[in-house]
């Protein structure tokens, strides 16, 4: 898969004529080792964001000034610097990404999306994207399928279909709007309240398989080793209201995902650890229950699917 090879920049079109325009969001810590391919990917978009707005969020490095080199260059980027204290965490996303969105006139654009610092795409990615909105009016969020680079290989996530990974998530302003944005949750999954509401309000939620993404640092382990980092994972589906029953199958299922067998007993002890002190559920009760009752449904059709195909 060729992305960000050594070809001629070119000035592609910044704005989709047949969908209106839109602005992409980079929240950016610490992300010297891979902003520049994300950059050059960027900027050979066959059809370019309105803006895009890359928040230094207190970097230390040379984040800073790998992004000025390129916002000098390329109209469309903008650099926004933000200065916060404290660890990094998810809530701090949010925050960036909340502020970056300000710089807009939110009203005038039809979507808004987040890219994460570490993402590669297609030069012909966002073109594909904005024609799957063009096809569906009902569709909020969007995006592609993410492979994610673990040791020399990228593995795919093999998210569910009517669900964004975070690191990709386009929305149609309407649905951005109605779900709230994103909301600063401390333990992460920003991104999955995010599409939980808009399912629970009616909108389609759907990633496209076609549409690979390459991620080079997989969510999370930017600042703790592999387990450490799925007992956070486990804390978060807590705070997110996921069913203990659900999860428990959840981790079954993924498994043999990297790191093998350990990985799911680190989310399920994470999970408990949330359970068993009682752990605040971040989402409104609403949105717990409409995420509960979707989890059951996947649990009976999944059931239904294994009784249909038993051989009498």
């Amino acid at each position: 898969m060729a992305i960000c090879a050594d070809a001629p920049f070119v000035t592609p079109p910044e704005v989709s004529p047949r969908v209106g325009p839109f602005v992409i969001v980079t929240p950016a810590h610490n992300e010297e080792t891979f902003i520049e391919e994300t950059i050059r990917s960027m900027v050979r978009q066959t059809v370019r964001p309105l803006q895009w707005i890359i928040v230094n969020d207190g970097s230390t490095d040379r984040t800073h000034d790998i992004v000025a080199s390129y916002a000098a260059r390329y109209p469309f980027i903008r650099l926004v610097d933000r200065h916060r204290q404290g660890e990094r965490h998810f809530g701090n996303k949010a925050h960036a990404f909340n502020l970056g969105l300000r710089q807009c006139d939110v009203a005038a654009l039809s979507f808004i999306g987040n890219l994460d610092a570490d993402i590669a795409l297609e030069a012909d990615y966002f073109e594909k994207v904005l024609q799957r909105f063009e096809q569906d009016t009902r569709l909020g969020i969007a995006g592609g399928m993410v492979r994610t680079r673990i040791g020399d290989q990228f593995i795919s996530q093999d998210v569910a279909l009517d669900s964004v990974a975070g690191a990709v998530q386009l929305f149609r302003r309407e649905c951005f709007e109605q779900v709230g944005g994103y909301r600063p949750l401390p333990l992460g999954g920003i991104d999955s309240a995010a599409e939980i509401t808009a399912r629970m309000k009616g909108w389609t939620v759907r990633t496209f398989p076609e549409l690979c993404v390459l991620e080079n640092r997989r969510t999370g382990t930017a600042t703790a080793p592999p387990l450490l980092s799925r007992v956070k994972e486990g804390r978060r589906y807590h705070s997110l209201g996921y069913g203990f029953l659900f999860l428990c199958l959840r981790c079954l299922y993924r498994a043999m995902d990297r790191p093998r067998i350990l990985g799911s007993l680190a989310i399920f002890i994470g999970y408990v650890r949330g359970l068993v002190s009682r752990s605040p559920i971040l989402l409104p009760p609403d949105t717990v229950q409409y995420l509960r009752g979707e989890q059951q449904a996947k649990l009976r059709q999944q059931l239904k699917s294994l009784v249909v195909g038993k051989p009498s």
